[in-house]
């Protein structure tokens, strides 16, 4: 009996030491799983932001390239006119008008999403893409490339 207690503890030691390297193999593999998975993540997280800064990017592009397409004279009735020109900085814009038969100046732009703002005495004015009808005036009617302020007041190319 004694001659198998040493085998008995033997035997018992070395399947504690099978179970202790499955567990550490188990553990590592776990560790290893979790690592790709917050890798893959981070990609993933990275991909997805430079997807979107590339897609405000290409918004910002396409609207100052619409405004920049505004750019110089166009007629309005009775004398009146508007001549756009770019500015310093990207999608900032001076804007001569004379806008009634008595009021004219010289205002800076700042193009937006749906046009150009602009504030002069008369307050804070948005000229947007338009088209003759939606001026209201009679004189526009009939043209297809206007800007609009607001109505009864519009301009467009001839």
């Amino acid at each position: 009996m004694r001659a198998l207690i040493p085998t008995l503890t033997l035997a018992l030691a070395l399947g504690a030491c099978s179970t202790a390297d499955k567990a550490a193999d188990q553990i590592g593999n776990t560790a290893e799983a979790t690592g790709d998975a917050l890798a893959n993540a981070g990609d993933d997280a990275i991909l997805a932001t430079g997807n979107a800064i590339e897609e405000t990017g290409n918004a910002i592009s396409d609207a100052t390239k619409g405004h920049d397409a505004w750019v110089g004279r166009w007629t309005g009735v009775e004398g009146t006119y508007l001549v756009i020109s770019k500015a310093g900085l990207p999608d900032h814009y001076k804007l001569e008008m004379q806008y009634t038969l008595d009021d004219k100046g010289s205002f800076d732009g700042t193009g937006t999403k749906d046009g150009i703002t602009f504030t002069r005495p008369d307050g804070k004015q948005l000229l947007s893409a338009s088209d003759g009808d939606a001026t209201g005036l009679k004189y526009l009617a009939d043209k297809k490339d206007c800007l609009k302020v607001k109505d009864g007041e519009g301009y467009c190319r001839d």
